[in-house]
């Protein structure tokens, strides 16, 4: 693939306050020079929209030049910061533009601002009652790129809709892609109403558990040594933070434990588990040390114990 030029931003805004000084120029040595020329001279007639015709370029050549100065400096962060979101470089292209825009109409229509924005209201109106679903969802984009619930890279999970890594956060809808390499577009009104959980923030890695029962025979301090043990060789976990064994229930069917471990970021998750649940299988299978079997409870105890965690 080839490699993206340094050198072109610089280039596009270069070229832009080129235009721009040009466009200057021209707007400001029109008029005298229009003037110069016989008062029965045909081009005497033009001399106002030609002048408002310039001004009118400048003032789009000077909204471009912003918005890519701006966006320059938006996209330029440090190591292991997460990129802007697109939609917001996109709101910004359009406020420029559609304020060049007022301002142009407003020279040719000799008319202030303030009438141009009222007959434009009315029509947004109109136009936003027709297209009121698409109004929604990109009121909600925006709000999802100001609020930055996650941004472009991270891996979340959308209550109800889905779970993947963020590959796009668009004016309508946000693209993830999930670990079984599907592609889903999700409605930003829909996942704006939903409960998000970003695996990826304040960081990447976050820690999952695993669950077992031991025998009672088996000493706890015993179990726990033996579980460290086969877990400090594990290569798909964060190394730099040791798994963490804890004792959940004791009864006299069995000992759960909950082995708590880092994971690296979410795609790694089966592997992780499969890892983990490999190396403490093949450690007991090495001391003959059986799992215990859960106890099953009868139904009126799975009905109150599920009322009570309802309540």
């Amino acid at each position: 693939m080839k490699s993206p030029d340094p050198s072109a931003p610089r280039t596009s805004w270069l070229r832009a306050s080129t235009r721009v000084t040009l466009l200057l120029l021209a707007a400001a040595c029109a008029e005298p020079l229009i003037q110069h020329l016989p008062a029965e001279h045909s081009l005497q007639a033009w001399l106002e929209p030609v002048r408002n015709t310039l001004i009118a370029l400048t003032i789009f050549a000077a909204a471009q030049l912003t918005q890519i100065l701006i966006s320059l400096r938006l996209s330029q962060r440090r190591k292991g910061q997460r990129p802007v979101p697109k939609v917001l470089l996109d709101l910004l292209r359009v406020f420029l533009f559609a304020f060049a825009t007022l301002v142009a109409l407003s020279l040719f229509f000799n008319r202030d601002l303030s009438g141009i924005l009222t007959g434009s209201g009315l029509v947004l109106a109109v136009l936003g009652f027709a297209i009121r679903n698409v109004v929604a969802d990109t009121l909600s984009g925006i709000a999802l790129g100001i609020e930055a619930p996650f941004r472009m890279g991270d891996w979340v999970r959308i209550e109800t809709l889905g779970q993947g890594r963020v590959q796009e956060i668009g004016w309508r809808t946000t693209r993830l892609v999930t670990r079984d390499s599907t592609y889903m577009i999700l409605p930003n009104s829909q996942i704006s109403r939903q409960r998000i959980t970003n695996f990826s923030a304040p960081r990447k890695e976050f820690r999952d558990h695993a669950d077992l029962i031991l025998p009672v025979d088996l000493p706890v301090a015993e179990a726990k040594a033996l579980i460290c043990a086969a877990l400090a060789g594990a290569r798909s976990i964060v190394e730099e933070r040791p798994a963490e064994v804890q004792v959940v229930r004791y009864g006299p069917q069995g000992i759960s434990y909950r082995v708590k471990y880092w994971v690296p970021q979410l795609d790694h998750e089966p592997l992780c588990r499969d890892e983990v649940f490999s190396l403490i299988d093949l450690a007991l299978r090495a001391r003959d040390i059986p799992f215990a079997s859960a106890p099953v409870a009868p139904p009126c105890a799975h009905e109150g114990a599920l009322r009570e965690d309802a309540a």
